[in-house]
């Protein structure tokens, strides 16, 4: 029996009630079309470095020419502590053998493309990918991400799994043939 690849999703897709208010975000068509050919690894950044449930809301600032994760009313800078998180989350992805990553749109840690990073006078200065979703994909480039407003069509959810399938056969196909090239230096 072949086993689905693993892939990572932002928890509040698959109906956690990780999101800054409580709630969630529940995709049907991604958790029971997708779920039926690969496994879910729900990751929600912010619970995961330690954040509350419910939690003030955050933006992504630029400042000193960093972006920066920073708390609307309070103010603080989360910058370090999701960093320090995503540094080791990475090491343990990779362990892991994930075959690609569904991220939620519209957040500070999650967002795949176009979140906005605002300036010191408040206005957007850029925009950017959220903060793990950038480390993710810096980290591993040629993983096939994706996330949940661009896989609304048939069509899309059939192209990401092409993507996921292919990376999971290079990846079964590099294992492959790093173990038989370690068993003939051995030799």
């Amino acid at each position: 029996m072949k086993t689905k690849p693993l892939i990572g999703i932002s928890s509040c897709l698959l109906g956690e009630n990780v999101r800054y208010d409580g709630g969630h975000k529940l995709d049907h068509h991604l958790k029971n079309i997708l779920g039926e050919y690969v496994v879910f690894l729900g990751i929600c950044p912010e619970l995961e470095c330690g954040m509350s449930i419910p939690r003030e809301p955050m933006r992504l600032e630029f400042s000193n020419n960093k972006v920066r994760l920073i708390t609307l009313s309070t103010r603080r800078d989360l910058t370090h502590q999701i960093n320090s998180w995503i540094e080791e989350k990475l090491k343990e992805l990779y362990s892991k053998h994930f075959c690609g990553f569904i991220f939620k749109s519209k957040s500070p840690s999650c967002a795949l493309r176009k979140f906005p990073v605002f300036g010191a006078d408040g206005s957007v200065e850029k925009t950017s990918s959220g903060l793990f979703a950038k480390a993710l994909m810096k980290k591993y480039p040629s993983l096939p991400v994706e996330d949940e407003s661009k896989l609304l069509e048939d069509s899309a959810k059939e192209r990401f799994l092409k993507k996921v399938f292919d990376f999971e056969k290079k990846m079964r196909t590099e294992k492959i043939q790093c173990i038989f090239s370690s068993s003939l230096q051995k030799q």
